[in-house]
C-alpha cells in the first residue's frame, strides 16, 4: 500500500474524495434512471452515508443521506472546533450549492430520458461530470482553507478520514476486477 506524503497530493485526493462524497446521493439518483453502471459503483463506493436510523428506512436509497446529512456526519468527523467554523461554513456553503446543482441536472435529465437518444443521453451525462467538476471548483478553496487551519492532529485525522474513503473505494475496485 502507498502513502501519499507530498501535502499537495493528499489535498487534492482529499478534495476529489469529498467531492465525491458530495455527489454521491446525486449520482445515485442518475444512476437509478439507468439501471446498473458505473456511476452506481462510483457513487456507492464514495458514500459516506451511515446505516440509516428508523426515521430514514423507508426513503430510497439515495434520498438517505442528505446534503445537510452528510455536511453533520463531516463536520463531526473532522471534528471542527468553534475557532473554524466559518472555514467549516464555506465548505458547507460549496457542498449545498454543488448539491442544488446536482439535483437540477438530475430533475433536468428524468424529465427528458424518454426524448433522449443514445447522444444526447451521453451529452447529458457530460452535463453532469461538467457540474461536478464546478463543484470541485468551489470546494478544494474552500476546503484548503479549512485544512490549512487545522491542527496537526485534526489534519491526521482529516487524512484518516479521507484514507479510509480512498482504501474502500480501492477494496471495492478490486472486488470488480474479472478473475484470471
Amino acid at each position: 500500500m502507498m502513502q501519499i506524503l507530498d501535502p499537495a497530493a493528499r489535498m487534492l485526493a482529499a478534495a476529489t474524495v469529498l467531492g465525491a462524497m458530495v455527489v454521491a446521493g446525486p449520482l445515485t439518483a442518475v444512476a437509478a434512471d439507468q439501471g446498473p453502471s458505473s456511476t452506481v459503483q462510483l457513487a456507492q463506493a464514495n458514500s459516506t452515508t451511515a446505516p440509516p436510523s428508523a426515521s430514514t428506512k423507508k426513503k430510497p436509497r439515495h434520498a438517505r443521506a442528505d446534503v445537510e446529512d452528510r455536511i453533520k456526519n463531516l463536520h463531526d468527523s473532522l471534528k471542527i472546533t468553534p475557532d473554524q467554523e466559518q472555514q467549516w461554513q464555506a465548505v458547507a456553503d460549496a457542498m449545498r450549492a454543488d448539491d442544488k446543482e446536482m439535483k437540477g441536472v438530475i430533475a433536468d435529465r428524468r424529465q427528458h430520458r424518454d426524448e433522449m437518444n443514445a447522444v444526447d443521453d451521453l451529452r447529458n451525462y457530460q452535463k453532469v461530470a461538467e457540474t461536478h467538476v464546478q463543484g470541485l471548483q468551489r470546494l478544494i478553496p474552500a476546503f484548503q482553507t479549512l485544512y490549512d487551519s487545522m491542527s496537526p492532529e485534526q489534519k491526521k485525522n482529516a487524512d484518516t478520514v479521507f484514507g479510509h474513503h480512498r482504501h474502500a473505494r480501492a477494496s471495492h475496485a478490486s472486488m470488480q476486477k474479472p478473475q484470471q
